[in-house]
């Protein structure tokens, strides 16, 4: 296992959520890394945000080690969950909820339905 990948390893399992985006979770840099990182926040989640726009390894080690093409990824308990689709469907659909849940992962339901209604 490459450097990357062990690193990659350590930052998955560093914390119950992670998103691997461009930018970070308070100044995100592109619109799909606002998108998933604007929901999280929104939810109340703590999570740890990497930026890969600050290491090219990650960037491109994160694509490999999810067999993922694009960016941003969100990890709950080291699983991969998806990327900004993804996300917003299972928001949508209360399927986040309920795998936050069953990881328990602490979040505002209050805010996960609110996103739900202003997007019924």
């Amino acid at each position: 296992m490459s450097d990357t990948n062990t690193k990659i390893e350590e930052l998955v399992k560093s914390s119950d959520v992670v998103l691997f985006m461009k930018g970070t979770k308070s100044m995100p840099q592109c619109g799909f890394s606002s998108r998933v990182a604007g929901v999280l926040n929104f939810m109340g989640l703590e999570y740890t945000d990497v930026n890969v726009l600050a290491d090219e390894d990650i960037r491109q080690g994160i694509k490999d080690f999810s067999d993922w093409p694009t960016i941003p990824q969100l990890y709950v308990k080291g699983e991969f969950v998806g990327g900004c689709d993804i996300i917003t469907e299972m928001t949508l659909s209360g399927e986040l909820d309920s795998m936050l849940e069953e990881n328990g992962v602490t979040f505002d339901k209050e805010a996960a339905d609110k996103i739900r209604e202003a997007n019924a």
